[in-house]
């Protein structure tokens, strides 16, 4: 049996791509290892949406390049974003690599470990935008969990029409396609009989689900179905742009106990010239109006954003602009980006590129301010009781780390909980909260009898 290691870098977007890549791959012929040294397959699933992203992805190929040459591995295989984007670069410049699997080709890999094994290099890259097969649309493809079980990603769709002038995605995952309801129905009804408590729902953008398939916004449909799962707890939803947002939408959030009462809007930035520059379809006053809305409908909303520093012609002003504008919005969760200068993008050529060392500068500036909210966010909870889903223990602190309904894994924060009894990895408890740093909780569980079922 051959063995295999995926190494999936970048979005949570590409971390379900690989689970279905391992998914997909003939029973009985492949185990998957950790261990370079052990693999006779290594797969990298690469990301290129920012310089530091593209660095990481070449980064990591070129650490694995010597077990091709040098080690056990048949076949040094490079997937995704990058592969489809640098094909020709990354086989001239890295000749271990045997093979090439675009964005819309992830069904080609096991034929491209074949043809390694032949001693042939391949392409495989399809056209992103064309649909997939009506038989692969009608029922889930097989999924290799590996985030631990208690929770799992939901991809919703494929590619992007915004076209924002800084991004190449669409130019990577071609045009927004929706995977179709009951399909994704049917793949959460799978999660949910594994063990999956905790759906999170992504996509390039998922407030727009639907209207390719269905001719509107179906998002609030499909959440009212996938809210109907035994076994599935916590619903999350992510990639929300912010002129997208919808009555019908709000009003489940409100009504269905299960969706999590957080929204990631990745609004970009603040000022009106900046946004237009970014090709954005909102203004600052759409996203005032659009953030008191959400929180007028539903009070205890986490919101998260990110935001670009040191965009192309951004000046000192609009700078301290934004900053205003993040102390007054009071994000409960907030990332920044410097602008990254991608090639074949509008924003490439604009005039007003900004150095580096001003763009990290602004970046931190931001952070800082963010800082000081997020200490603030965290002081209000104080005394409140929160549900908590338990992701560990850390024996050297004897506390359980865990994350309340406003943390999304691996971006956001966690509730550190004390307990009198034992935990494991996916129980939900409730926990009083004593205490607050600038991005963390801590908390006291309540015990078994106060605690709900």
């Amino acid at each position: 049996m051959n063995r295999i290691l995926f190494v999936s870098l970048g979005c949570d977007k590409n971390l379900v791509d690989t689970e279905h890549m391992l998914g997909a791959l003939p029973e009985g012929e492949f185990a998957a290892t950790d261990d370079e040294a052990e693999a006779d397959i290594i797969v990298v699933n690469t990301c290129c949406f920012i310089d530091d992203a593209k660095e990481e992805s070449i980064n990591t190929i070129l650490e694995l390049a010597p077990y091709r040459t040098k080690g056990k591995c048949r076949a040094l295989i490079v997937a995704g974003c990058m592969a489809q984007r640098y094909r020709e670069e990354i086989l001239r410049e890295i000749p271990e690599v045997d093979a090439i699997v675009g964005t819309g080709s992830f069904g080609s890999l096991n034929e491209a470990i074949r043809a390694a094994f032949d001693g042939k290099s391949g392409v495989f890259l399809d056209d992103p935008d064309a649909p997939a097969p009506e038989a692969a649309q009608e029922q889930p493809g097989k999924r290799v969990i590996t985030t631990g079980g208690h929770y799992e990603y939901l991809k919703i769709a494929e590619g992007c029409d915004k076209h924002c002038t800084y991004c190449v995605i669409p130019s990577l995952r071609g045009a927004y396609r929706s995977v179709p309801m009951e399909t994704l129905v049917a793949e959460a009804q799978g999660l949910a009989d594994e063990g999956v408590q905790e759906l999170i729902l992504i996509a390039e953008e998922t407030t727009r689900y639907g209207v390719d398939l269905y001719g509107k916004k179906s998002l609030h449909t499909l959440l009212d179905r996938l809210c109907a799962i035994d076994g599935i707890r916590w619903i999350r939803i992510l990639y929300c742009y912010p002129e997208e947002i919808y009555p019908e939408l709000i009003g489940t959030i409100q009504r269905q106990p299960k969706i999590c009462h957080y929204l990631d809007l990745p609004i970009q930035h603040s000022e009106d010239e900046i946004l237009r520059r970014m090709g954005r379809k909102t203004s600052h006053d759409d996203l005032v109006r659009i953030i008191g809305t959400l929180r007028s409908e539903i009070p205890d909303i986490a919101l998260r954003t990110t935001l670009i520093s040191g965009f192309p012609g951004e000046t000192e002003e609009q700078h301290r602009n934004l900053l205003a504008f993040v102390r007054e919005m009071k994000f409960d969760r907030l990332g920044v980006f410097p602008y990254s200068r991608e090639e074949g993008t509008p924003a490439a050529g604009m005039d007003g590129q900004i150095a580096d060392d001003v763009k990290r500068r602004r970046r931190d500036e931001i952070m800082e301010a963010q800082q000081a909210v997020s200490q603030e966010n965290g002081q209000k909870r104080i005394g409140t009781v929160m549900e908590v889903e338990i992701e560990g223990y850390m024996a050297s602190d004897e506390v359980y780390a865990g994350r309340t309904y406003a943390d999304t894994p691996g971006v956001d924060g966690y509730c550190f909980v004390k307990s009198g009894r034992m935990l494991e990895s996916g129980d939900f408890v409730k926990a009083t909260i004593t205490g607050a740093t600038e991005y963390d909780l801590v908390g006291e569980a309540e015990d078994e009898e106060g605690e709900e079922e």
